[in-house]
């Protein structure tokens, strides 16, 4: 596997880690990190033998603090077009965190400022240690989080995003469950059994079935017109019933045993 610079790729069982790996930074994010982590999660949606699931997590003290100082400083000269550019990249990151055809788990601890927020927000579920501490503190700094905003108000909404937003403030993970932006506050010594417990639910799942019910979920998210999701959906349950996983799925079930993506 490729060795990267900045992020640290595992798989075991079918499962591939990617830890941000800049500890001294507290994983800030600059761009090369930008770069490594787009290249990778691309790789995902191209690729056709998909890994089960997709775990994002930091090594250190922290998951993600936001983008690193001198990352900020160097673009801080940046005219409008560099800064469009900039800003499109970042935004590519995260589309094709959230377009990753698995589902993506983040487990994050320690701080989680603005575009880590982007990172969590654009992954399926998440998981954090609950004295995590979240802010979107652009507003501090003269600026928005935009790239992160649609991503992030897909998980919280418009008055959530108003009030944590708005005010730039810190806050703690419950807060942060409480606004749906994360799936699960747990003590620190928990978050590894949460986490297993969760790839345990995946794993006993059928495969392409995820894959698709991710995809289905996601179709109607985008897509306002209900004649189209009923036909959508039709087809899709249709073909999924047809299919060997499907057929092989309804056996197992009508005959009382393992399924056979359970036995491997």
């Amino acid at each position: 596997m490729k060795n990267y610079q900045s992020i640290i790729i595992e798989e075991q069982a079918g499962i591939i880690t990617i830890k941000l790996n800049r500890p001294e930074r507290h994983n800030a994010m600059n761009e090369e990190m930008i770069a490594e982590l787009t290249a990778v999660f691309q790789q995902f949606i191209q690729k056709e033998n998909w890994p089960r699931a997709v775990v994002l997590r930091g090594n250190g003290k922290s998951f993600c603090a936001g983008a690193d100082l001198n990352y900020m400083k160097s673009i801080a000269g940046f005219g409008f077009d560099e800064n469009k550019k900039d800003g499109l990249r970042l935004a590519a990151l995260f589309r094709s965190v959230y377009d990753c055809p698995v589902p993506t788990l983040a487990v994050v601890h320690g701080s989680v400022f603005g575009g880590g927020n982007g990172l969590l927000a654009a992954c399926d579920i998440v998981i954090a240690d609950e004295n995590t501490r979240f802010a979107f503190s652009e507003v501090k700094l003269g600026i928005a989080p935009a790239t992160i905003a649609p991503f992030v108000i897909k998980r919280i909404g418009e008055f959530g995003a108003k009030e944590l937003m708005l005010t730039g403030k810190r806050f703690d993970a419950n807060e942060a469950a409480h606004w749906h932006l994360i799936n699960h506050s747990v003590p620190a010594e928990k978050l590894e059994e949460k986490l297993q417990q969760i790839l345990g639910e995946i794993l006993s799942s059928a495969p392409k079935a995820v894959a698709e019910t991710k995809k289905l979920i996601q179709n109607i998210i985008s897509n306002n017109n209900l004649n189209e999701h009923i036909d959508f959906t039709a087809n899709l349950i249709a073909r999924l019933r047809a299919s060997e996983e499907g057929q092989e799925g309804m056996a197992a079930f009508l005959e009382k045993r393992k399924a056979k993506w359970n036995e491997e």
